[in-house]
């Protein structure tokens, strides 16, 4: 990783008040900053490109464990509940990452005026890889971490390094991966539908019907492809998105264990813990007088 990213990513940080995540002037770019490892953490990956500039971070997502450090990238293409940890951090080289939230719609503009479109190997593959992030791809992040500094060309220029990103993205060795989800009719894109209706409708049960028709295919066929793009089953991410945003009502003090269970879905506030137990290690009480702490 070029040690002109890294001085620049440090400087913005140390500039900011409060604490990370750091949104910034762009639209859809956000910095993290972490002066020492932590505790693994649940929360949901949007569709982006996160860099590592310093330091180290291993996410899961199902059943599929991704390590990423320096010098890499971790390619999120579908909205997914994931399991992380800052895993290479201290005071003296703090973890920094740069996240890039990806348009679909500036990606698919982009794919249009290329000469020779990138082909999926597969119809529906996984939503997550990492890569190398080196020459041109690497340029624009510092570009576009650079352009913090002239706020006035930010309207400007941001669109267009943007452009360029999606551009080495998908001419870049994983082009097919990134233009699986691109093409709007593609399998990957109508389970990225289905997704969407499953994350806006989460507290309703599961009809692995209902989602297959959105997706156009068989009830076999959806559960099967769901959880290659996921790595998880339609109601293993329903599960983790309910939990989620229990936690977060608790966190915030809108709710209280048994309120938080039944605004998420939950008939059994007994159910409730086991499943809160077993996705944050502690039962539903105790892990939130953790976080106050």
């Amino acid at each position: 990783m070029s040690d002109t990213l890294l001085d620049h990513v440090k400087r913005f940080t140390d500039a900011q008040p409060g604490q990370s995540p750091f949104a910034t002037a762009i639209d859809g770019v956000t910095i993290l900053r972490s002066d020492h490892t932590k505790f693994p953490s649940h929360l949901v990956f949007k569709p982006a490109l996160r860099v590592v500039v310093q330091g180290a971070k291993w996410t899961i997502f199902g059943d599929r464990r991704f390590v990423y450090r320096a010098g890499q990238a971790l390619v999120v293409s579908a909205e997914m509940p994931a399991f992380s940890k800052i895993v290479k951090a201290s005071p003296d080289a703090p973890y920094l990452s740069v996240v890039i939230e990806f348009d679909l719609a500036v990606m698919r503009e982009v794919m249009a005026a290329l000469a020779v479109p990138p082909t999926p190997r597969d119809p529906v593959g996984h939503g997550v890889f990492v890569t190398h992030l080196d020459g041109a791809l690497a340029d624009c992040v510092l570009r576009m971490v650079r352009l913090l500094d002239t706020p006035a060309a930010i309207p400007v220029l941001a669109p267009l390094v943007m452009r360029e990103t999606c551009y080495w993205l998908l001419s870049g060795p994983h082009g097919g991966e990134v233009a699986r989800v691109v093409l709007a009719n593609s399998r990957a894109q109508r389970i990225v539908r289905a997704i969407h209706t499953l994350r806006d409708r989460y507290v309703e049960p599961v009809r692995i019907g209902d989602l297959a028709a959105i997706a156009q295919m068989s009830p076999s066929a959806f559960h099967r492809q769901f959880k290659a793009l996921t790595s998880m089953t339609p109601l293993q991410y329903q599960k983790q998105l309910r939990l989620l945003e229990a936690r977060n009502l608790m966190v915030n003090g809108t709710a209280n264990a048994e309120t938080a269970a039944y605004r998420v879905g939950y008939e059994s506030p007994s159910q409730f813990s086991r499943e809160y137990t077993r996705m944050f290690g502690a039962p539903p009480r105790r892990d939130i007088a953790s976080i106050a702490r």
